[in-house]
């Protein structure tokens, strides 16, 4: 790892990729989900369909980020972490993971990676005053080449513990993606003591689960976003799971921040955490 001090040296706007602005993004309808303002008009019109569906949906969205938050404060602060690679990390909000690390030790490193061209351009101007930040583009379905960027090899001292963030990735995977062997390869690059953190939206079973994965295939944001607690607790295989397991958000060491704690929508958004032996 070479010297964290000196200044992120991030990827630009890819040349190759234009914002494309006549589909819809991730990123950004996760953006206009959670009230932000990087978005355009077919991400608002994704959103509104996918809303329509089910009315709870920007609940789902909150509670993930919430999730997130809570996860990288126990992460920093109970479990010790110090460096941290945030994969699928979506545009810039506030509360970003460096910036509920650095609450509690300014010296937390943080990667965020994405293959969004618009979190890619908005992404680093944000980052640009922080020393140990940085923002590369990068796949979750290519986790070597990931680990393995001059930024990420740069911050991240392998080492020594660090933490992988999925939050909310791996549930935009269709299944010809194979996320259980993308969440393997990613296993298989963790040293011991290190930690993952998964969290997805989940099939309960409940109609309107179908409803809203329906609609979420419809706007290219994938085909397979709602997977059984059966099946996603596979991606921890190997690991030692943190109380209170893989459960949903607003069961997970539930914080102030919490939006609607007792609302039912959070029982479709799940998260873990757990540890490499």
């Amino acid at each position: 790892m070479t010297d964290s001090t000196s200044p992120p040296r991030r990827l630009q706007a890819p040349e190759r990729a234009e914002i494309d602005t006549d589909r819809a993004s991730v990123a950004r309808v996760y953006d206009y989900l959670l009230g932000g303002t990087d978005n355009y008009a077919v991400d608002r019109e994704a959103s509104a369909a996918l809303i329509a569906a089910m009315p709870d949906t920007p609940l789902l969205a909150k509670a993930n980020r919430a999730f997130i938050r809570q996860a990288v404060r126990f992460l920093v602060g109970r479990a010790g972490i110090r460096q941290i690679i945030d994969i699928g990390s979506g545009l810039p909000t506030a509360g970003n993971v460096h910036d509920v690390a650095h609450e509690i030790d300014p010296a937390v490193r943080v990667v965020y990676v994405d293959n969004d061209p618009t979190v890619l351009v908005h992404g680093g101007p944000l980052l640009s005053a922080h020393v140990g930040t940085t923002l590369i583009e990068g796949d979750v379905r290519e986790p070597d080449a990931i680990f393995d960027h001059p930024e990420t090899r740069r911050l991240i001292d392998f080492s020594e513990p660090f933490a992988v963030l999925l939050g909310g990735v791996l549930m935009h995977l269709d299944d010809e993606d194979d996320p259980e062997d993308v969440a393997a390869r990613i296993r298989d690059r963790l040293p011991s003591g290190c930690y993952l953190l998964v969290s997805n939206t989940c099939d309960t079973g409940e109609p309107r689960v179908r409803d809203l994965a329906r609609t979420a295939a419809e706007w290219g944001l994938g085909s397979r976003c709602f997977r059984t607690w059966d099946e996603q607790i596979r991606y921890f295989d190997g690991l030692e799971l943190i109380a209170p397991g893989l459960v949903p958000n607003n069961v997970w060491r539930p914080g102030l921040e919490m939006p609607d704690p007792d609302d039912m929508a959070h029982a479709l958004h799940i998260g873990g955490i757990a540890r490499k032996p």
